[in-house]
């Protein structure tokens, strides 16, 4: 419950947060947290400043940060330190029918710090895209074979799109049970919105490239394939890319092994299958962070993915040599722009009963997008 502590005054503009000092936006916030108590949840994904992760009550991926906060049954409001699409996915799972039934008829408020907290691979499927694209490719295909795969990097449309057409959400982590179980069902799979993931990990299942074939949502016809590409297809990658993996190339992989004997590439596989094919170990950001985890003092790393996670586990790692994978700075651009000064004016909105930035998804697309998510639990 929270604390018997006075709430401060209704905040003002958030340009009054600008001026202050990062030390009285930390103790503005974790007065929020003290006196809200367990009615307060606050989010962190993985890519944020140290200075937010500092104050979140969990830290993690979006889907594991989702399932976190909505197993909280005393929590009445979620701040979300990511980018939208993973506020939209908390605001599903927090207010599902029968948890809001459960809270009787109460439901759980979701903020996002900052709305242009994005994220670019997400943004590159939209809706009205995908939607033509399947008219299109019934043209051509049978689409009762055609299982529409979304990773859960992207919008709820897109996660509700599968749930109408017997399609299925996935994670980095989850990936190849996903299509497994698509694959039992038809003969094809539409994977969006990111390419990388979808053909790094069809090809760990033996499918050859020459089975794959690329999606453009501006090409003028079928996505820019002819109709035997697609009738060879099994599986037709959208194409969509992480901007920040994207930039990790095959010569950054040559040049360390060159200056760095012994050294290990750890890799997320939203990389290209070109540094994929370089790397010695691929996987989700919770499979980094077990792996570092788990080497012996002395492991060398160079690790292709998000800068704020390498640093982070550079420095809680000191006994391993760390490094980023890239020689050019690479960060989600997105997910930095929640700050302290953000972060604050959120929170004390929410506390004063004036919300600012809450994301929240109607109805009957929540409903489709949670079916697409309860496939992929049964997979799991």
């Amino acid at each position: 419950m929270s604390s018997s502590a006075a709430a401060p005054p209704i905040p003002g503009p958030f340009t009054d947060y600008r001026s202050l000092s990062d030390a009285e936006l930390a103790a503005r916030i974790e007065g929020v947290r003290q006196r809200m108590g367990r009615r307060l949840v606050i989010l962190g994904h993985h890519y944020q400043q140290d200075g937010v992760i500092a104050h979140a009550d969990f830290q993690g991926d979006s889907y594991q940060l989702s399932r976190s906060a909505a197993e909280r049954d005393e929590c009445e409001a979620i701040a979300f330190c990511g980018v939208h699409f993973m506020a939209e996915t908390a605001d599903i799972l927090a207010n599902r029918p029968d948890k809001v039934a459960a809270r009787g008829g109460r439901r759980v408020s979701v903020v996002l710090p900052d709305l242009a907290a994005g994220c670019s691979m997400a943004d590159m499927a939209a809706i009205h895209q995908v939607e033509d694209a399947w008219a299109d490719l019934g043209t051509v295909i049978d689409t009762a074979e055609l299982t529409p795969v979304t990773y859960i990097n992207s919008a709820a449309s897109l996660k509700a799109f599968c749930g109408r057409h017997g399609g299925i959400v996935c994670t980095s982590s989850n990936a190849r049970a996903v299509l497994e179980w698509a694959f039992a069902r038809g003969r094809r799979v539409l994977f969006f919105p990111d390419q990388h993931l979808g053909r790094n990990t069809a090809r760990t299942m033996g499918i050859g490239l020459d089975q794959m074939c690329v999606w453009n949502p501006h090409a003028p016809e079928l996505g820019g394939n002819g109709t035997a590409a697609l009738e060879a297809s099994r599986v037709i990658l959208w194409q969509g890319h992480c901007s920040v993996h994207a930039m990790f190339r095959p010569e950054h992989v040559d040049g360390l092994r060159k200056n760095i004997p012994g050294v290990k590439i750890l890799v997320h596989p939203e990389c290209s299958m070109e540094v994929v094919d370089k790397a010695d170990l691929v996987g989700s950001t919770s499979y980094i962070l077990r792996q570092v985890e788990q080497a012996p003092p002395g492991t060398k790393w160079a690790i292709g993915t998000e800068l704020h996670l390498v640093k982070r586990l550079e420095s809680a790692h000191p006994e391993q040599e760390i490094r980023f994978l890239s020689p050019v700075v690479c960060m989600c651009a997105t997910m930095y722009r929640i700050d302290l000064a953000h972060l604050c004016w959120s929170l004390e909105h929410l506390e004063a009963g004036d919300a600012v930035n809450v994301i929240r998804v109607d109805d009957e697309t929540a409903k489709w997008a949670v079916v697409a998510l309860e496939r992929m639990l049964a997979v799991a």
